[in-house]
């Protein structure tokens, strides 16, 4: 008996005891799509488009060239046939990048995310793309992220560094070519001359010596100097602004209120008995950064003493979460968002002018006064 027949899969002659089935397939079955295990490639976009595959790369390239119409056909079915675009791979052959890496000491803290953020819009607004990566304050885990984000071939890399982090680790992960931008805080060991890196700092010397002096204006004789460590670059530059104001007023120094811990809200609440160990306490606190000053009003609050009447005060950022504490927090302003912005420009600006001499830009701070910088509870 024979039999005509369609079934999937190329023309085939099937024999058995029974019958013969001769099998014939039409070209309109044949699948535009490859095989599932197969990689998409942009052959099989152009043949799912009946289009030139030169004309498939100009518009996954955004490129004016291609009406719209025909945008809109491509991208709909790149999206039918799932093909992922190895944005990699053609910066390797264009020898050019669309990305730019974020390297974070702490991803956690309000002020690096409202940075991260700024970053972002505007590298975005220039048609880059952020890769981030978070370093958790380790040395060792900065050199991971590093040669991980390079392995996608950035255009430049904003550094904030972790503590101990050194210049000769971090020139031997990223290499003398890669332009690089340090934040905040300086590397340990010599820059090399031959590092393309330039540098975006705040004025934590400054800035911690408008909040002491502030404090002392408002009668405060017994103030505090309270978080962060002194191996970071920033603390460090924060507590000698503190040190200066005081001398300058003619008062003590008190190693004892020096206390040193992580700048997170949940060490400091831990850390605001040692304030109050010994024979006398401070009756107010220059803290190194917001999310410590937020920290410390709970560890105040759960000593008894209520922060802005019992004791002051003042952080450093003005993170938008200062403006709403019980009592809002008198701080140093440094406007992340726009540190951020400022860091991508900075940033582009090398990628365009890659032979100008490093820069290095000092970002201002200005002291917001708030509830939280009350005078002595004795005036």
């Amino acid at each position: 008996m024979l039999r005509r027949g369609v079934c999937n899969g190329a023309d085939k002659l099937h024999l058995d005891r029974s019958n013969i089935c001769i099998v014939a397939i039409s070209q309109s079955t044949v699948p535009n799509h490859p095989p599932i295990h197969r990689k998409v490639t942009l052959n099989d976009i152009a043949a799912g488009c009946a289009l030139s595959r030169a004309t498939i790369s100009l518009v996954l390239r955004g490129s004016p060239l291609v009406n719209r119409d025909t945008r809109a056909r491509v991208e709909q079915e790149l999206r039918h046939q799932g093909y992922v675009y190895n944005r990699a791979a053609a910066n390797l052959r264009r020898r050019t990048s669309t990305s730019i890496a974020l390297v974070l000491n702490d991803l956690a803290n309000p002020f690096f995310a409202e940075f991260a953020a700024g970053v972002d819009e505007a590298l975005g607004e220039a048609g880059y793309v952020t890769l981030l990566g978070c370093t958790g304050e380790s040395a060792a885990r900065e050199q991971t992220v590093l040669s991980s984000l390079l392995e996608h071939g950035p255009a430049g890399i904003i550094l904030s560094p972790a503590e101990h982090s050194n210049a000769e680790d971090v020139l031997a992960a990223v290499g003398p070519r890669s332009p690089l931008l340090l934040f905040n805080r300086e590397l340990d060991g010599a820059v090399p001359e031959s590092a393309p890196w330039d540098h975006l700092m705040l004025d934590n010397q400054y800035g911690a010596r408008l909040a002491t002096e502030h404090l002392i204006e408002r009668g405060h004789r017994h103030i505090a100097f309270f978080g962060g460590h002194h191996d970071s670059s920033s603390c460090r530059q924060r507590r000698v602004g503190f040190i200066q104001a005081m001398h300058a007023a003619g008062l003590p120094v008190e190693s004892k209120w020096q206390i040193e811990c992580a700048p997170t809200r949940l060490e400091a609440a831990h850390q605001t008995t040692a304030l109050f160990a010994g024979d006398t306490a401070p009756t107010a606190a220059v803290c190194y950064n917001d999310a410590v000053a937020l920290g410390l009003m709970l560890g105040l609050n759960q000593c008894g003493l209520r922060p802005g009447k019992d004791f002051a005060l003042t952080g450093f950022d003005d993170i938008a979460e200062a403006a709403l504490g019980m009592p809002p927090l008198t701080t140093l302003s440094t406007a992340p968002s726009e540190r951020g912005r400022q860091a991508a420009q900075l940033m582009l600006q090398r990628l365009h002018e890659p032979h100008t001499p490093n820069c290095q830009t000092i970002a201002p701070v200005k002291l917001v006064i708030r509830a939280s910088s009350c005078p002595p509870p004795f005036l």
